[in-house]
């Protein structure tokens, strides 16, 4: 049985638009053909009615090409709306770290690609305070699928890019790409930090979203460079 390949999403910071990007990524190569699936490890935001699912969960489900529960793509759903490792502690629960692997690669088992998305940066923690340290660095090493970085182009966003781009390489993973995202329109010399970030960060760049008030993946579709996708990706000739 032939196993799909898989992206890791992660973000420069949390509201940087890494779900958008996801969603977008899964609607592109879904459109040439690839069966795609999606995967969020953990939401934190569920609100408080019973049925409820996260909104996160809902866009990579719909974007993606397989039928998939919501359970499938987003296995640990947490009410509160902020940290991981606090949201879980509110709920009286702790987050396993064994069987989100098994999970993923389940899906690419399923899949051709499959985008796997963090929550918030880089080295979120998953573990409970007083627990020993692990959090959403380490499930990406574990998964070891190379990482797309989704830049807020905004003030600061230089720093928060290059620190990344190192805690990935210092994870032993491969930047695939990175995709600047402009959410503040109001970002002084954002096309210096951009050409900025192509010369400092180790990736090409997947693509440049200009800014949107209210966003969406297939506007967000247009905006990447879906040949560099495909040779970051290693996707041979899409099968339509």
């Amino acid at each position: 049985m032939s196993v799909g390949v898989g992206v890791f999403v992660t973000g420069t910071d949390t509201g940087v638009g890494k779900t958008c990007v996801a969603a977008a990524l899964l609607t592109a190569l879904s459109a040439q053909g690839w069966r795609t699936a999606g995967f969020k490890p953990v939401a934190a935001g569920l609100g408080d009615e019973p049925d409820a699912v996260n909104d996160d969960v809902v866009a990579l489900q719909s974007a993606s090409s397989l039928p998939l529960s919501t359970r499938q793509v987003g296995p640990w759903q947490l009410r509160a709306a902020c940290a991981p490792h606090v949201a879980a502690e509110l709920e009286a629960q702790q987050l396993p770290r064994a069987g989100w692997r098994e999970q993923a690669h389940a899906l690419a088992r399923q899949a051709d690609v499959v985008v796997v998305e963090g929550a918030g940066g880089f080295c979120v923690p998953l573990s409970a305070v007083h627990a020993p340290r692990w959090g959403l660095d380490d499930v990406a090493a574990d998964l070891g699928w190379p990482v797309l970085l989704v830049v807020g182009v905004r003030l600061g966003c230089l720093n928060h890019a290059l620190l990344t781009a190192q805690a990935i390489e210092a994870r032993g993973l491969r930047l695939a790409g990175w995709v600047g995202n402009r959410i503040d329109p109001a970002m002084a010399h954002a096309d210096a930090n951009l050409d900025s970030l192509r010369a400092w960060l180790p990736a090409p760049c997947w693509g440049d979203v200009p800014w949107m008030a209210t966003p969406s993946p297939q506007a967000v579709v247009s905006a990447l460079n879906l040949p560099v996708v495909a040779k970051a990706l290693g996707l041979g000739r899409a099968p339509c």
